[in-house]
């Protein structure tokens, strides 16, 4: 009896494993068919105004269009960054206008609010619809119903619809510039090192900035160094300048860095080889190597595969100083000589030290500001002894006295490059 009774159990068990299956897979694939595009229209003409704003609100105020980028990694998807409400953003669709037989297509959105929101009830989104398969639409519009009319929606460009050679080597995203940034010395110094260690270009998602600065930054921008993304997400948002939702209340943290962030990255997807996340005030210093290509060169031979390279961050406090290369010229320009900074606080204990990268843009899917959040590689914690981020700025550990601070002059290797290419850059526009 008991025999049969174990039996029975099984072959109860062995059912209701069977019956869960073909529920879950019944589930799966209506779930696939309620997203695949509809014709809603035909015969109608490509309608609605474009939009070339970099932060589009839809009507329902909850919802923030970035920009839309051409996805094939996953299928054939388009995938739009934007800024949405966690809770009140319940259902999206994409409006695809298939020319030149005039079908409108309207998918159902899959969307994915990025994990690392820190609380605040705004975050960075993925908003992923699939793509009619029979034609490859240029424009699309989001809306929050399947029903209406198109010519009354505002319409994306597609980014990435077409398959680029890269055209740089390294491209570093800054997001974001806000706060009236006045920190010109320090802003050059930056630039030129990226310059030296390889950077052809430095992406700056601008809120706002101080005169004196917007004159540096055409300098750039004429120079071809630097591209501006307008980035006005406080005319549509209460934006933070913290990074958690416990110490301000606002809608959404540190100037919606880390939607740029993204943004970034999809941007550059097919035209550079590399993308740097880091601040303006932060350099990737390699140690044994002479510039970024040759250690990114040898980082990748030894982690074939990996997608990121994430960089510890080292502070070097502006508040302790040296008088070694303490240039008179430079003394009446606002901001940080970061050659006159070369002492670095050590290790905290117990604490981790965060990290900023160097992604392959092609591998990664979602980021944050210190790691990425998916990716289609591994990624590899780059040895001190191989490079660290020189960040000058205010102390962390500001009770230390400077005997118990490292001192570390490695930047100085850099200085008779760094300070001809400055002087050159302020003689043209500041002094």
């Amino acid at each position: 009896m008991l025999r049969g009774g174990k039996k029975s159990y099984f072959a109860a068990a062995v059912c209701i494993i069977t019956l869960t299956s073909m529920v879950t897979l019944s589930y799966l694939r209506l779930q696939r068919l309620s997203h695949l595009p509809k014709i809603i229209q035909e015969g109608s003409r490509c309608r609605g105004k474009i939009t070339n704003s970099t932060i589009t609100a839809l009507k329902d105020n909850r919802t923030f269009i970035i920009s839309p980028y051409f996805d094939d990694r996953e299928g054939k998807v388009t995938r739009v960054i934007g800024i949405v409400h966690h809770k009140d953003v319940k259902q999206l669709y994409c409006w695809f206008c298939c020319q030149p037989n005039g079908k409108i297509y309207v998918s159902k959105a899959k969307i994915n609010v990025h994990s690392d929101r820190f609380e605040f009830p705004y975050g960075a989104t993925d908003i992923v619809c699939l793509e009619p398969q029979n034609c490859d639409p240029t424009h699309v519009s989001i809306h929050r119903s399947p029903h209406g009319h198109i010519d009354q929606l505002p319409r994306f460009e597609i980014k990435n619809r077409k398959a680029e050679t890269f055209s740089v080597d390294f491209t570093v995203c800054i997001s974001a510039m806000f706060g009236n940034y006045n920190n010109v010395l320090q802003f050059i110094q930056s630039v030129e090192m990226y310059k030296i260690l390889g950077v052809q270009k430095v992406m700056i998602y601008k809120n706002n900035c101080s005169h004196l600065m917007e004159k540096v930054l055409k300098f750039y921008i004429e120079e071809g160094t630097v591209e501006i993304i307008p980035w006005p997400i406080d005319s549509h948002l209460k934006v933070s300048s913290r990074w958690h939702f416990s110490m301000d209340g606002n809608d959404i943290g540190y100037y919606g860095q880390i939607t740029a962030l993204n943004d970034c990255i999809y941007r550059n997807m097919r035209r550079s080889k590399f993308v740097v996340l880091n601040d303006a005030d932060e350099i990737i210093l390699p140690l044994k190597h002479p510039d970024w290509k040759t250690m990114m060169s040898s980082l990748q031979k030894q982690n074939p595969g990996a997608a990121v390279f994430l960089f510890e961050n080292h502070i070097f406090p502006k508040t302790v100083s040296t008088h070694v290369f303490n240039i008179s010229s430079w003394n009446t320009v606002p901001g940080v000589n970061i050659l006159q900074h070369v002492h670095r606080e050590p290790d905290r204990k117990d604490v981790i030290n965060p990290k900023k990268m160097i992604i392959d843009p092609r591998k990664v899917v979602q980021t944050s500001v210190h790691s990425v959040l998916r990716a289609y590689g591994k990624s590899v914690n780059v040895p001190m002894d191989i490079a660290l981020i020189y960040h000058c700025r205010v102390p962390l550990q500001g009770n230390l006295r400077r005997e118990s601070l490292i001192r570390d002059t490695r930047l100085w290797r850099y200085n008779s490059s760094l300070i001809m290419n400055v002087n050159k850059v302020l003689n043209q526009t500041v002094l």
